[in-house]
């Protein structure tokens, strides 16, 4: 049977809203961590070095934000779990790299990338004129299992929808401002030089701004163990994405109305100041975001989601494909696309389709939006005047 994706609903201040995120998805928190824990056991590392490497993290996060450590708290405490535990699991992609790399080997190649293709439509190409935003999701296929979509209704700041790995603060979303991020992986030669803030958290942050400009600063500026691609968006028409090393960040901007990204840096600029070292794990991202291009492209001007979900339903060259089926990857690790979100902020949606090589039935999550779409009218008794923005 294809796995579900339930939705957690969550309110009130740090601690009770992680409280009630722990007892609500407290079945799937444990199951992420027994198998973080034990693909962390295949690399020798005991309970007390998987708990001393979480705490390297701990001060990172406090002077990050430490509300987070209080709501990780809520989160252990309602599925009855060690803190470290959740943690470990908000720091996954950070300490499973590390756990992999010795200290005085820092390239060891990693044998577990988290894949993905990301894709925004701008409205201006699309049929309704509302910007698109949507991600297939790539990692081990054992997390079908352990997905939830996040409802936060927050007092301080705009509430929340996000797909996450239960446990997890944030991955892929948006928020009621209609501001949304996907992630994708990258890796390069400056990877875990410095303990930086882990990804999870640094998602949250942008979810939880009401500026555009604010969610854009902490993805441009926070400091990153590692290399990691995010798009962010704003759902009247602005989306950048930035392709980002540890200490530095570069830009793509909208190509004909559209963003498509996979799991290669595609700057210039990027490409000459650092390695791209993550191709020779994912050599099928040098052509999905072509492939997922040339599908979209015939549809400019008329893109709606169906468009959008049936190019990241590709199959070329399966199972090295958009939408992969499970499969074991270089290292031998059962891969698959866990799953597909499909985002239009405007309209507070989100679907959801678990495993979709094997399943194409989407599950629909909403949010009540606060966004304020922008109408531009020309300045009465002249043609060339200024324009005057309303909000309806």
């Amino acid at each position: 049977m294809t796995p579900s994706c339930p939705l957690v609903e969550v309110s009130g201040g740090p601690r009770e809203r992680g409280r009630q995120y722990g007892e609500q998805a407290a079945d799937r928190v444990r199951l992420g961590i027994e198998h973080y824990s034990s693909q962390l056991g295949r690399n020798d590392l005991t309970s007390d070095g998987i708990k001393q490497l979480v705490q390297r993290f701990e001060p990172t996060i406090a002077r990050f934000d430490p509300t987070y450590l209080e709501e990780m708290r809520g989160i252990a405490e309602g599925a009855g779990v060690p803190f470290e535990s959740v943690v470990l699991l908000n720091a996954r992609t950070e300490i499973l790299k590390l756990a992999q790399r010795p200290a005085d080997d820092r390239n060891v190649p990693d044998d577990d990338p988290d894949g993905c293709t990301g894709v925004v439509a701008m409205p201006g190409v699309t049929k309704e004129g509302r910007l698109i935003h949507a991600q297939n999701w790539d990692w081990k296929v054992e997390c079908a299992e352990t997905a939830v979509v996040l409802k936060i209704r927050r007092d301080d700041g705009p509430d929340i929808l996000t797909f996450t790995e239960a446990g997890g603060l944030a991955r892929s979303g948006f928020n009621a401002a209609g501001i949304a991020i996907t992630a994708n992986y990258l890796e390069t030669d400056r990877d875990y030089r410095r303990l930086g803030v882990p990804l999870a958290l640094i998602r949250r942050k942008v979810l939880e701004q009401k500026q555009l400009a604010a969610a854009m600063h902490a993805v441009y500026t926070t400091p990153k163990s590692a290399a990691n691609n995010m798009i962010v968006s704003q759902a009247n028409g602005i989306a950048i994405d930035f392709e980002c090393a540890p200490d530095e960040t570069f830009q793509i901007h909208p190509e004909r109305g559209l963003i498509v990204h996979a799991n290669h840096f595609q700057s210039p600029i990027a490409l000459s100041k650092l390695k791209d070292t993550g191709i020779a794990n994912t050599p099928d991202s040098l052509y999905r975001d072509l492939r997922v291009r040339a599908l979209i492209e015939p549809s400019l001007g008329s893109i709606t989601r169906e468009t959008v979900k049936n190019a990241l339903f590709d199959d070329f060259e399966t199972p090295w494909s958009v939408c992969r089926p499970p499969r074991k990857n270089l290292s031998s690790n059962l891969s698959a696309t866990v799953a597909m979100i499909a985002m239009e902020p405007m309209l507070g949606v989100m679907e959801v389709a678990m495993l979709p090589a094997l399943n194409r039935t989407f599950t629909t999550y909403k949010l009540d939006m606060e966004v304020q779409r922008p109408i531009i009218q020309a300045q009465p008794g002249s043609a060339q005047a200024a324009p005057i923005v309303k909000a309806v």
